[in-house]
């Protein structure tokens, strides 16, 4: 018999039952629903994180530390951190863990490097509290940060502040959820100024200096010489920051200048083991060089560890990839449970048409025509689940991707985005299973003695 006379045949026969054939297509449809439903969330999600990092994060852009240890610091790693450890003077210390600083030295060391350039330390900030112009009779505090111009921020109010573009010494830009707490408007803020106020610890004085102090001004000398200082630092409000969801970050962090960074982290921790110890570095590869490349050098000839832009996309694939590997699993554990369906069904029709199958033989049908016959009728059970699986994840995806997006902050984005690879490939790969599952009632169909066949009432 033709191929093609065997598939149509398999599709008549299958007409013959068709509640039967549609009910074994639904349970194969629900396992494709929900491979193809995770195919679309993934799709989504990497493209949604694709977009945020190439229009947030310059793609020459490093992030370098002392040592990889560095980089898992408040990313939940709790590796190596004992509860009674020694302490190192050396060591600075971040979210309770002890870590390797970058030194002036190893600043000096990538500032001499000819395939870096704009390279800025991070600075920790930590001001006792703040002042606004718009309400100067209130006390705030709030995260202040330095401002890396290798990150955009959507603004708002104010200038905007996109990639290269940077904060002057005497300017600041604060999140909208200041206006808010103000109960202002975005724009009001303005022009207006914020003034930053940062402790310094008591510095160590020597007896004979506190002796000269108390000579010259007594006792007042000598508290003004022991205690800590403050140093207040007036800015210039020129942006406010607005949630958006095409941003690479969306907290509500006060962003200073380098230099103003500069300024407060090296006063707060004048005379303490932490001054001039950072905890990371910004730094630009120069155009023409690979990040990659650099990344190795820095390892190999400084040994210091690197996170380019492309690490940071990784990781956040590598989370995508988790999330949809369950739920693609929930899929496989249907499409499991309806292989039995599908052996189930084709050995039954087997039994049922017995003597037809004995019938086709005696005509001259072949053995290898009759296993073929039974495959197809399988093969036809899988496209049409598969297709039913598809087109029902599509539409689902349709219709909840506005509400989706409403609820996770998408904006525009939509977060199932189908794909019709995507789609052709569950189909192909549901019929496979199906063949696969049918293999067995096919076998013995094909084995069947015409003679006792056509005996079997």
């Amino acid at each position: 018999m033709r191929t093609t006379d065997i598939v149509r045949r398999a599709g008549r026969n299958l007409k013959r039952a068709k509640m039967r054939t549609l009910l074994t297509s639904m349970a194969i449809a629900v396992g494709g629903f929900a491979i193809m439903a995770s195919l679309m969330a993934g799709e989504g999600a990497r493209q949604y994180v694709d977009r945020i990092i190439s229009s947030n994060i310059d793609p020459q852009g490093l992030l370098i530390t002392k040592s990889d240890e560095t980089l898992q610091v408040g990313n939940g790693a709790s590796g190596g951190n004992k509860a009674l450890k020694e302490y190192n003077p050396d060591a600075g210390t971040y979210y309770g863990r002890d870590f390797k600083p970058v030194t002036p030295e190893d600043l000096a060391k990538l500032e001499a490097r000819s395939d870096l350039k704009n390279v800025t330390p991070y600075y920790q900030l930590q001001p006792k509290y703040f002042v606004m112009s718009a309400k100067p009779d209130k006390k705030y505090t709030g995260d202040v940060m330095m401002r890396d111009s290798g990150i955009r921020v959507e603004t708002t109010a104010g200038k905007a502040m996109d990639k290269g573009v940077q904060l002057a010494d005497n300017e600041t830009m604060v999140p909208v959820d200041y206006a808010e707490v103000l109960g202002v408007s975005a724009e009001s803020l303005i022009g207006t100024k914020l003034t930053l106020t940062v402790e310094q610890l008591p510095q160590k004085v020597s007896e004979a200096d506190i002796a000269k102090a108390y000579q010259e001004r007594g006792e007042a000398g000598v508290r003004e010489l022991t205690s800590g200082k403050v140093l207040n630092k007036e800015l210039t409000i020129v942006a406010v920051s607005k949630k958006s969801p095409e941003q690479a970050t969306n907290t509500p962090n006060t962003y200073v200048s380098p230099g103003t960074a500069k300024e407060l982290a090296d006063f707060a921790t004048q005379g303490t083991e932490q001054y001039q110890k950072y905890i990371s570095v910004a730094a630009t590869v120069v155009d023409g060089k690979n990040p990659e490349d650099v990344k190795k050098a820095l390892k190999d000839e400084l040994g210091l560890a690197t996170v380019t832009s492309k690490d940071i996309q990784g990781m956040l694939f590598t989370f995508v990839n988790v999330l949809q590997g369950i739920v693609m699993g929930f899929g496989l554990l249907a499409l499991i449970v309806s292989i039995f369906g599908i052996v189930n069904t084709q050995y039954i029709s087997v039994l049922e048409r017995t003597q037809q199958i004995g019938l086709m033989k005696a005509l001259g049908a072949s053995r290898r025509d009759i296993g073929r016959l039974f495959r197809y009728e399988a093969a036809w059970v899988g496209f049409l689940g598969g297709v039913l699986g598809v087109l029902g994840a599509w539409g689902v995806g349709t219709a909840m991707n506005p509400w989706i997006s409403e609820q996770i902050n998408l904006g525009e984005h939509h977060l199932l985005i189908f794909q019709p690879v995507y789609a052709a490939a569950v189909v192909v790969g549901l019929m496979v299973v199906a063949i696969v599952a049918g293999f067995l009632p096919s076998r013995k169909a094909a084995k069947l003695d015409p003679i006792e066949a056509l005996r079997t009432e």
